[in-house]
């Protein structure tokens, strides 16, 4: 049963809470998202630990996100033909079955890296189904009316995860042992996989199912046609390519936090959990300020891109702990700021049709990036240092921004024209209406 529209008219904010599906779908995510930032942290220790070398933090990356770049696409049409919440059911139990194997290996003290990264290019094939599905899931839970709040509800709930999780995760590795993550994360995704299976399947609102594609041509034309709508269309192209160049040159923070912890600052694996603590709390205030707005345009992705760029300039200046915190609030705050705007600008623009595919093209991209600039920004970390490649990518994440800002300018700009000349059209048809019921 969804609460009244009425009962929930005064808490606009948490709309989207009037659904009940949707209501599990967040305790159950909320929970499991925590367990997914601790091991996120853990591993990130853990090859830093087996290696002391930045670079294979970048090779992992590869490994866990590379397989998002190669079968992303193909996940966007299986978000677009197969139902969404059994999908969802199988591929969080795949994780969680990758979450407690690799609890064993550290448990038994037998890990070794390549374990890592076999197991993280698993997670990866399984994260190009997973994505555009859950991305695109939110719409048949709260229907296009409830879709912008689901969808800043959703990153303020993934944010807020990032200052339990990496925190709890930096106190428990320098308290007890690594392994203690891995099993904490396997266990959460009991409650999301609970959540989709309580799920009532009469109260989802299914998009019209397609025919499926029965031949390779027929998939590659799927593909193609949500590429040629981000194509085609201004501001989902300007979303996907400017989240796509700002994650791969400035939000690398899997591969450059843990050595800046470890040897600029010196604050150990407890520090490294408190700095992506502060990233997570500036970004779900940014995410809650999203979904408490009415209406949000496309600005924030510009200025996102921007405040990420200076933030993290101050990153790579800083040798101080305190203002390490204070750029990564900054830096998190900017990054969300500009991610879940792009989000919402592309999930209320794309018809329902091809929700799947936009977004898997979307994902795609910004998945995509981190194992490009992890290893790109890893490899200078190693040879020069971690500060220079946080400067390198701070400067480069700015001028993408700037750029944006004059993209988006020329956007609006040729909206307006159009309006204009769409208004001028009319007075001239309804002009010469006039002039033929006069001579008349």
């Amino acid at each position: 049963m969804t609460i009244r529209p009425g009962a929930a008219r005064g808490f606009h904010g948490i709309r989207a809470f009037r659904h009940r599906n949707y209501r599990l779908f967040f305790g159950g995510q909320l929970i499991s998202l925590i367990g997914t930032w601790m091991q996120q942290v853990a591993q990130a220790w853990l090859v830093l630990q087996l290696t002391h070398d930045p670079l294979w933090l970048g090779l992992v990356s590869v490994a866990q996100f590379g397989p998002v770049i190669i079968f992303g696409l193909f996940g966007g049409v299986v978000a677009d033909h197969l139902p969404k919440r059994r999908t969802l059911i199988v591929t969080q139990t795949v994780a969680m079955v990758l979450a407690f194997i690799m609890f064993g290996l550290t448990a038994s003290g037998v890990v070794e890296v390549w374990h890592v990264m076999i197991l993280a290019v698993l997670l990866g094939i399984n994260n190009a189904i997973d994505m555009p599905t859950r991305q695109s899931f939110a719409v048949e839970m709260v229907g296009r009316e409830d879709m912008t709040n689901a969808v800043g509800l959703n990153s303020a709930q993934f944010n807020a995860s990032r200052i339990l999780g990496p925190a709890v995760a930096g106190l428990l590795i320098g308290a007890f042992d690594i392994s203690i993550a891995f099993l904490i994360n396997g266990i959460s995704y009991i409650a999301v996989i609970a959540a989709y299976l309580a799920m009532r399947e009469s109260e989802l609102r299914p998009i019209e199912p397609m025919d499926r594609p029965t031949s390779v041509h027929g998939v590659l034309e799927n593909l193609a046609e949500g590429a040629r709508y981000v194509r085609n269309t201004p501001l989902v192209l300007l979303s996907v390519v400017v989240v796509g160049l700002v994650a791969t040159f400035g939000m690398n923070f899997q591969v450059l936090i843990p050595p800046l912890a470890d040897n600029v600052l010196h604050v150990g694996a407890s520090g490294y959990g408190f700095l992506m603590a502060a990233s997570g709390v500036g970004s779900t205030i940014t995410a809650l300020w999203v979904a408490f707005s009415r209406k949000v345009g496309p600005l924030p992705i510009v200025m996102g891109a921007i405040a990420l760029g200076l933030g993290s300039i101050l990153l790579a200046v800083s040798t101080s702990f305190a203002v390490s915190l204070l750029a990564m609030f900054i830096v998190g705050a900017g990054g969300i700021g500009m991610a879940v705007t792009a989000n919402t600008t592309i999930q209320l623009a794309v018809p329902d049709q091809l929700r799947g595919r936009v977004m898997s093209v979307y994902t795609t991209v910004f998945a995509g990036s981190v194992p490009a600039g992890g290893l790109l920004m890893g490899a200078i970390a190693s040879t020069w240092g971690v500060p220079l490649s946080l400067m390198i990518g701070a400067l480069l994440s700015l001028v993408v921004g700037i750029g944006a800002w004059y993209w988006l300018s020329r956007i609006h700009g040729a909206r307006r024209a159009r309006i204009v000349e769409t208004q001028i059209a009319a007075r001239a048809a309804g002009e010469s209406q006039l002039g033929i019921a006069r001579r008349r």
